[in-house]
């Protein structure tokens, strides 16, 4: 068997193997896809709408290989995450992974609706499904990292963080739905998750 396949079988068997949770969080945007893409692309105005990400560095130009430092604030931690961009396909994905501390990676998907839906703004012209995905392995997660407080375990962190996740990601989808429409509606956004600590 070639050097490069026995690769991808060993690669394919360990993604098997590994346990992985997962949170989509979607919904419909009332916008052109290269508008929503073009949106979702400009990471560092993701703070605006975030409750526990206070500050954004890029290092890029928000294409393949760009990186972020992702300042996160909550309880009596404080916390830098660092991603990158891995890969593109505008105007319907961004796939992004974590470089440290957690195995954790994701993507933005953008699919553009062929008709309106029925409950549908009666100005609205266009509308695809945004989608929000993240995979992450709970067990990966480096507990040294953190400078905990003393008699606090990592597990009752990782316990109540890990819901965060799936309300951050709702309160910024919300969030960048009323400012992509140029209105306040109600969004309805529908969370799935096969995560134990949801």
């Amino acid at each position: 068997m070639p050097r490069a396949s026995v690769s991808c079988v060993l690669i394919t068997a360990a993604c098997e193997t590994a346990v992985v949770d997962s949170i989509v969080v979607r919904t419909v945007v009332y916008a052109e896809a290269e508008e929503v893409y073009a949106f979702l692309r400009d990471f560092p105005g993701y703070a605006n709408y975030s409750k526990y990400l206070t500050a954004v560095e890029q290092y890029g130009d928000g294409g393949v290989d760009t990186e972020y430092a992702l300042q996160f604030e909550w309880w009596k931690l404080t916390y830098t995450a660092r991603s990158k961009v891995v890969g593109v396909d505008p105007p319907t994905t961004i796939d992004w992974q974590i470089l440290k501390d957690i195995d954790a990676s994701g993507a933005w998907h953008v699919d553009p609706c062929d008709d309106l839906p029925d409950d549908a703004p009666a100005d609205a012209t266009a509308a695809c499904e945004v989608a929000l995905e993240v995979n992450f392995d709970p067990d990966s997660a480096d507990a040294s990292v953190l400078n905990l407080p003393s008699l606090v375990s990592f597990g009752w962190v990782l316990e109540r963080a890990i819901p965060l996740i799936s309300d951050e990601a709702e309160r910024v989808i919300e969030r960048a739905v009323c400012d992509l429409e140029g209105r306040r509606r109600d969004v309805s956004i529908a969370v799935s998750t096969d995560s134990e600590y949801l």
